[in-house]
């Protein structure tokens, strides 16, 4: 065995096979993806009910949804940094801990402002649980397949969304409303010990630590026996070390423009996500669809996320993200504008809704691995959610867009067609952080090896 060697941990990543240890823990980083997209979505599965059950109207649960959203947004910008600077599996499980819980006493609320209250910290834990998620599954992918290991691992939110549906549509009439917080927060404490025991921290936040060697050397000999791996060995990542607050640095050398138009990006794509998920039912249902045609309109949409995410996932690993993620965007404006004119028909709505979701929310999923590719492993976490929680904001405010706009009298044939800018500037966004400088300057350092 050879002694004080320097090991670069990225390096043996990525030439090696992927290991059964690093598919069990991008694994557990989709099951807990889905438990977080399960609970975010749990108050609009049961608003109707509770909205029955307590006397009041559903227009009421309003600020209750837009609460749980900031909790979100909130949790995303003070995790996603604090993941950094502590370790990621350090900052999730007092997350998963927060969320979990919080969604099991929801069912004590009595009033509005009760379950505002506690819709905020559940979101809060949420959102703090994500970035780390993301970050943890990313550093253990390696880079030939990081795309699609990483989109595959977070349509876990989208998937526990739509899972959650279905089963709260059994629960509910069999047990009540509370029987969906209970489930939900439920899982999540369920998936404590689990993640305690058998999630790994971050292998390449354990090199950037002193004092760290036998930690990742254990990881590391799990994901490449052949390499005898020593505790005496030096383990680095490749990376130069940064210094300072992490959210300043997502500026600092070269990456304030890439920055912005990543901010940009979540922004767009959250504001179509959840303008196209509140209104979506509502508008067609106006246009004369069916109640039920209606309504499978958003599971449909969600369905042609997913299923692009997975593909577009594995084609970015062969030929990079950019003009990939970059091209969807637009192609799913063009599906996204003609919702309103294909509304007359069923069948027809049915298919540009599932190509809209394809391009439009499935380039959207993917967007997360550009972000994990762009920023560095010291500021990862940071990087993704900030990026977030830039687009939560967005994803407050299209529901509210979506209401000025049908307040206003538009039709729905206009109310798509607008809704498709959102889309074009994401696109644009991505093809304009191929080209910031933090880019340019890799391609050029590249260029020169």
């Amino acid at each position: 065995m050879t002694s004080n060697r320097t090991v670069d941990i990225t390096t043996v990543i990525d030439s090696a096979h992927v290991s059964s240890f690093q598919i069990r823990t991008i694994a557990l980083c989709f099951v807990l993806s889905m438990v977080d997209g399960f609970d975010m979505q749990a108050i609009a599965y049961v608003a109707p009910a509770m909205a029955a059950d307590w006397g009041v109207a559903g227009p009421s649960f309003g600020p209750v949804f837009g609460i749980g959203l900031l909790g979100s947004t909130i949790g995303t910008v003070l995790f996603g940094p604090a993941g950094d600077r502590f370790g990621r599996k350090t900052v999730l499980i007092p997350s998963i801990l927060v969320f979990g819980t919080c969604s099991i006493l929801t069912i004590s609320a009595s009033t509005m402002d009760d379950l505002m209250i506690y819709r905020l910290i559940t979101g809060i834990g949420l959102g703090g649980a994500l970035p780390n998620i993301i970050a943890l599954a990313s550093e253990y992918a390696p880079k030939r397949r990081r795309a699609s290991l990483v989109t595959i691992m977070f349509c876990g939110f989208p998937f526990g969304a739509v899972v959650g549906g279905i089963i709260s549509a059994r629960l509910i009439p069999a047990y009540g409303w509370e029987a969906v917080f209970i489930l939900g927060g439920g899982l999540a404490l369920v998936a404590l010990p689990v993640t305690w025991f058998l999630m790994p921290e971050s292998i390449r936040f354990l090199a950037m630590r002193q004092g760290m060697a036998e930690k990742a050397a254990a990881i590391l000999r799990r994901i490449d026996p052949a390499g005898n791996f020593s505790d005496s060995d030096r383990f680095v990542i490749g990376e130069h070390a940064m210094t300072g607050a992490t959210v300043r640095l997502l500026f600092t050398e070269k990456r304030a423009f890439g920055t912005l138009m990543i901010w940009t990006l979540f922004f767009m794509s959250l504001l179509l996500s959840y303008f196209m998920v509140n209104w979506l039912p509502l508008a067609l249902q106006q246009a004369g669809l069916p109640l039920t045609a209606a309504v499978l309109a958003t599971a449909t949409l969600n369905a042609g996320g997913i299923v692009g995410c997975i593909v577009f996932g594995r084609v970015i690993d062969k030929r990079g993200p950019y003009t990939i993620i970059g091209t969807a965007y637009l192609i799913g404006a063009v599906f996204v504008g003609a919702i309103g004119f294909a509304a007359s028909s069923a069948p027809v709505v049915m298919a540009v809704v599932f190509a809209a979701g394809f391009f439009a929310i499935g380039a959207q999923f993917c967007a997360v691995a550009l972000v994990t590719e762009f920023y560095a492993t010291a500021i990862r976490a940071t990087g993704v959610g900030w990026s977030m929680g830039i687009g939560r904001i967005g994803s407050m405010i299209g529901p509210v867009v979506g209401g000025v706009l049908l307040g206003a009298g538009l039709g729905i044939d206009m109310l798509f067609l607008c809704a498709a800018i959102t889309p074009v500037l994401a696109g644009l966004a991505v093809f304009a952080m191929a080209r910031s400088p933090q880019n340019a300057a890799a391609s050029q350092s590249a260029a020169s090896h």
